[in-house]
């Protein structure tokens, strides 16, 4: 990856760029290009989304005649292979680019939407296949923002046949400069390549969390209320628009499958595990089974095996800036729910000459107070456990 580009640098954008579809990616777009003096025209199917994602400030309204340099289409992933496809025909001088969360499909609908049309297959040449790494839980023009993409990665299906034919611009090149002028990180991908990858990264887990969130349905009451914030990291993206996912489910299924299938093989691993203790019989909880899992050295020791891969697992995820992953320590402190009192913890902690890494909080069950959960440098945490008291603040410990 790259770094994120300098907002101050002269825009690298030529020309117009017609935004087609005023939602949340589209609108947030269009205010990041314009926050750089870049001329955003937008259309949307939807005439309010339209007018909403002018008065945000995403763009003007595209008029009839539009011509635009570069087209980045934000529509649903149902449909966005037959808008790129018409958008590339409707603009024979224009690159096309879109935002779906999946590539091989798209790019095999673009294929199919032109020759339906009984258009030169060469159009394809001037679509670059876009998915930035980023999202809200809300979405919609009023939820746009132009720092949305910054320091995200961006990735880029480059054109099967490479550059034009006509000699214009290199289509890649043109949408990398769009990726840089709304400062995401430009990961160039092959389709199916993205397609694996996001099966693991974003799509399993979107399916892990709604299944789990799901069995809260059939919890007592008592029990929910006993969630504490390990349960809100696991379900905190459950609560998505679920007509949306159908749509990428649907359209990356067979890479989401063999993801969920390996997870299922894990999963059986785990519950043989548990129902060998839930029997309690050292024959078969502590001694290596002689059932289907070859190898077991028992099932303490598969429950251990599986909970400490996950711990490797997490050790790979990029940390901060998406640099490699930093062990922190936690600070934990007791905020009263009162204004400002979280903002003057932050202010003490800076004060202090603390960098706070990350910040998570929770409320406590049945009092007027959060945990603050503030993670640092290991190097840091004996200073901001000994100075934070001084400052009227309870530290937990």
């Amino acid at each position: 990856m790259s770094a994120v580009p300098d907002a101050a640098a002269p825009a690298r954008t030529r020309g117009t760029v017609l935004v087609v579809g005023a939602g949340l990616l589209g609108a947030s777009a269009g205010l990041a290009l314009r926050a750089r003096g870049v001329d955003v025209a937008l259309d949307d199917p939807s005439p309010t989304a339209r007018a909403l994602a002018r008065d945000v400030g995403a763009g003007r309204l595209a008029g009839p005649d539009e011509d635009p340099d570069l087209v980045l289409v934000a529509a649903p992933p149902d449909v966005t292979a037959d808008v790129v496809a018409a958008r590339l025909l409707a603009h024979p001088r224009a690159v096309v680019t879109d935002v779906a969360s999946v590539k091989g499909a798209v790019l095999q609908g673009v294929a199919t939407a032109l020759e339906r049309a009984g258009a030169d297959p060469a159009e394809a040449r001037r679509y670059v296949g876009g998915h930035p790494m980023a999202g809200r839980e809300r979405s919609g023009a009023t939820s746009a923002r132009p720092d949305l993409f910054v320091g995200r990665p961006w990735v880029l299906v480059p054109p099967a046949a490479g550059a034009r034919a006509d000699g214009g611009p290199d289509p890649l090149e043109r949408v990398r400069a769009l990726v840089d002028d709304c400062r995401g990180v430009p990961v160039v991908m092959a389709a199916d390549e993205h397609d694996e990858a996001v099966a693991v990264v974003s799509h399993v887990p979107q399916v892990a969390a709604s299944l789990v969130a799901a069995r809260l349905l059939d919890a007592r009451d008592e029990a929910v209320a006993l969630a504490g914030q390990g349960l809100r990291d696991v379900t905190r993206i459950a609560a998505s628009d679920p007509r949306l996912w159908v749509q990428i489910l649907g359209a990356n299924a067979a890479p989401v499958a063999r993801a969920l299938h390996a997870l299922r093989d894990d999963l059986d691993e785990v519950l043989g595990a548990l129902d060998a203790l839930a029997a309690d019989t050292p024959a078969t909880a502590d001694v290596a089974p002689a059932g289907p899992v070859d190898g077991a050295v028992g099932a303490r020791a598969r429950v251990a095996r599986a909970i400490d891969a996950g711990g490797a697992g997490v050790a790979r995820v990029p940390g901060k800036h998406g640099r490699a992953p930093v062990p922190y320590e936690v600070v934990v402190v007791l905020v009263p729910d009162e204004p400002g009192r979280l903002a003057q913890l932050l202010h003490d902690v800076g004060d202090i000459g603390v960098n706070l890494e990350d910040l998570v909080l929770e409320h406590a069950q049945g009092r007027p107070v959060g945990l603050a959960e503030i993670s640092v440098l290991p190097a840091e945490r004996p200073r901001l456990e000994a100075e934070l008291p001084r400052r009227g603040w309870r530290v937990a410990g």
